[in-house]
């Protein structure tokens, strides 16, 4: 296989899931977090050559983020058609489902900019200096932006412990 087909295959393999993840705690939606990633990795692939033997991860990180981040610049229309999608068969009623649904309520409440430090900082552990040159920004822009969206994900988790009735922390 040419330009290394295999090795790119298998570092698809072993990173999806995470950058899925990734994007969809950035966008809040499966769907365009699919699309992010599958753009992410079409990308990076296209550059696999010069990032293969380097940091293959960060780049695609890099990519998806700011992929993710010019999306919200520049919105993408959808028309709304009559056909309905499929729907799964079963919908799956696990604790972790309501706790990732309530995390992505609560990462809407963030800016944009929040949400993106939030998520690289603490989601993929980045430094805050690596986070900084990622988002090309500051290193204080990042601590502070850092600080505030937690406070502002504080708030939201100390207002759910009182709905659903107590404090198990």
């Amino acid at each position: 296989m040419a330009r290394g087909d295999e090795e790119f295959a298998e570092f698809v393999r072993a990173s999806s899931a995470r950058l899925t993840h990734a994007a969809y705690l950035l966008t809040g939606d499966r769907h365009q977090a699919e699309d992010a990633a599958q753009t992410a990795f079409t990308r990076t692939y296209a550059a696999w050559a010069r990032v293969r033997h380097k940091d293959a991860y960060g780049y695609a990180r890099t990519v998806l983020v700011n992929h993710v981040i010019d999306g919200w610049r520049r919105p993408i229309r959808e028309y709304a058609t009559e056909a309905l999608p499929e729907r799964p068969d079963g919908l799956d009623v696990d604790r972790a489902v309501t706790q990732r649904a309530w995390l992505t309520a609560v990462l809407k409440t963030l800016t944009d900019r929040e949400r993106a430090v939030v998520v690289l900082r603490h989601f993929f552990d980045l430094p805050e200096a690596d986070v900084a040159r990622e988002l090309g920004v500051s290193l204080g822009t990042v601590k502070s932006t850092n600080s505030r969206a937690l406070a502002k994900l504080r708030v939201e988790a100390d207002a759910e412990d009182t709905l659903i009735g107590g404090s198990g922390r």
